[in-house]
C-alpha cells in the first residue's frame, strides 16, 4: 500500500520535468535526460517527507560503446522508512562531466572514485577524485568495453631487483599451430 502511495505522488510531483517513472517488483526506476536536474531530484528524494531515500546504496555504470551517450550512470537509492527501492538512471559519455552528488550523499564519494578509476567517468566538484583500485600510473579503465583483455602492461615481482617491474604485455602468435580438420 506505501508504494502505491509513493507511486503516484511521485509520477504527480515530477509532471513539471516532464520524467516518466515506471516500477517493476516494488522497485522504481526513473530515467534523467539532463545533467542539469540531477542534484534537485537527489536532493528532493532524499528530503521529501514522500520519498526519504536516504540511502545511496550504489553506483553501477553500463558501458555501451555502439551509442553516442556510451555509459549509462544508475544511482541506486533505498528508503528505509517506505522499504522501496529507487533507481535513478542518466546517460553520459567521456566528455560529458557528471556533476558530483558527494553534497547530497557523503558515501558517493568512494562510489564516485570507483566510477572514475574503472570507467573514466569524470565527476565535477569532487572533493577528492583520483584513482581507487588501480595504480596511480595505471594506464586506461579497465570496465570500458574498449579496454584490451590483456591489459597495456604486465606487472610482475623480480627477486633479483627487490622491485615491481612494469612489462608491455606482447602476444606471441607465430608458434600457434591450428588444427582445422580435428573435430574435437
Amino acid at each position: 500500500m506505501l508504494t502505491n502511495f509513493f507511486a503516484n505522488d511521485f509520477s504527480n510531483i515530477f509532471k513539471s520535468y516532464d520524467l516518466k517513472p515506471y516500477s517493476q517488483l516494488n522497485s522504481f526506476f526513473l530515467d534523467i535526460d539532463s545533467v542539469k536536474l540531477m542534484h534537485v531530484i537527489l536532493s528532493f528524494l532524499r528530503d521529501h517527507e514522500s520519498c526519504f531515500f536516504k540511502l545511496l546504496t550504489d553506483i553501477l555504470v553500463v558501458d555501451y560503446p555502439e551509442r553516442n551517450r556510451r555509459f549509462t550512470i544508475i544511482y541506486c537509492l533505498l528508503s528505509v522508512k517506505y522499504n522501496t527501492r529507487l533507481y535513478v538512471r542518466m546517460q553520459t559519455n567521456e566528455l560529458i562531466g557528471v556533476p558530483s552528488i558527494t553534497n547530497i550523499y557523503k558515501c558517493a564519494c568512494w562510489m564516485e572514485r570507483e566510477v572514475w578509476d574503472m570507467n573514466g567517468i569524470f565527476f565535477e566538484n569532487h572533493p577528492d577524485l583520483r584513482r581507487l583500485l588501480t595504480d596511480y600510473g595505471f594506464e586506461g579503465h579497465p570496465l570500458r568495453k574498449d579496454f584490451p583483455l590483456t591489459g597495456y602492461v604486465e606487472v610482475r615481482y623480480d627477486d633479483s631487483q627487490k622491485r615491481v617491474i612494469y612489462e608491455s604485455v606482447e602476444m606471441m602468435q607465430e608458434y600457434r599451430v591450428f588444427n582445422f580438420e580435428n573435430h574435437w
